[in-house]
């Protein structure tokens, strides 16, 4: 039976924009709340119209500052939850944390179940989320997680360029079971970067594993942060005889230097969604071009609200 309740999409100040893109695919406003700050640096909600017995859907993805929009996340999930709403939906785009999700040191907390534990203690009935760092913590939470994946997106859109002689490239071994899966909907062979990382946050590119040579090699990757894994796996297909290098992904984190090094790397072309409100610095940038999601994500709120499967949103 479809979900009888009124819809309301609200958002906090990261992703009005994507927000705004996923209402007019609905045919919907946004509903009014106003997310500012105590001088202090608090945060301050109000909801500014009627949610009572209502479908909620809060968009806010947990990029930087990330402490900030998570706790702008949790703050209207608490206020529509004590404003009557008969179900509240987190919506995060980009799901911040995601890569504290094991123990890999002594006394390291896993801050990705913390943040499932604080979304469901702040009142979620359930979370919407696209390509999370480890399709793991979709077990972190005890409240129903819907998890989107960007791949149609960039898949569509390099279908539609018509472009052949196409190898997908996977940044590391860990990646390749869903780069293989990308590969097959382009018809596609795989590659392989093999890198070591020698510390946090850098990476050593040691070999590329396939044939890259006079092909057009697309990287793949759920997030670009530091930028610094991208651009040496880049160079290194680049000089195993490419023709180009794109790089696709969902996430763009862009910290540090990232922005720079991309600017000044072989790559021809990186393609980023909208999860993350793209950084001015990046909007210069002519090889940075964003694709939209919010298709994507409002086909899956109206699917949710409506009590229908969402597979088909993986075809």
């Amino acid at each position: 039976m479809a979900y009888s309740k009124s819809i309301k999409i609200l958002s906090g100040s990261c992703s009005e924009a994507l927000t705004d893109g996923i209402c007019s695919q609905l045919e919907l406003t946004r509903a009014r709340a106003t997310v500012g700050k105590f001088s202090d640096g608090e945060v301050k909600i109000q909801i500014g119209e009627n949610i009572r017995g209502s479908d909620v859907f809060i968009v806010n993805s947990t990029s930087p500052p990330v402490n900030d929009h998570l706790m702008e996340l949790l703050i209207l999930i608490d206020a529509a939850r004590r404003a009557s709403a008969d179900r509240v939906t987190a919506v995060l785009p980009y799901f911040g944390y995601a890569r504290q999700d094991r123990k890999d040191r002594p006394r390291v907390p896993i801050t990705a179940k913390l943040v499932s534990n604080l979304l469901v203690a702040a009142g979620a009935d359930r979370v919407l989320t696209v390509d999370l760092h480890c399709g793991q913590i979709q077990g972190f939470f005890d409240i129903p997680v819907d998890h989107l994946s960007a791949d149609v997106v960039f898949i569509n859109h390099f279908m539609e360029r018509g472009i052949d002689n196409i190898v997908v490239v996977s940044p590391d071994t860990g990646s390749v079971a869903r780069i293989r899966e990308f590969a097959r909907r382009l018809d596609a062979p795989l590659a392989i970067v093999d890198k070591r990382r020698p510390k946090e946050n850098e990476a050593e590119v040691m070999n590329v594993i396939g044939d890259v040579a006079g092909k057009h090699a697309l990287i793949f990757d759920d997030m670009i942060d530091t930028g610094g894994t991208l651009v040496k796996a880049a160079k290194a297909i680049k000089d195993r005889g490419a023709l180009d290098v794109i790089a696709c992904s969902t996430h763009s984190v862009f910290s540090g230097e990232a922005i720079a090094r991309i600017r000044d790397s072989v790559l021809d072309e990186v393609l980023v969604s909208d999860s993350i409100p793209l950084k001015a610095e990046a909007a210069g940038v002519d090889k940075i071009k964003v694709l939209t999601i919010a298709p994507l994500i409002g086909e899956a709120i109206r699917r949710i609200h409506q009590e229908e499967s969402l597979s088909i949103l993986f075809r």
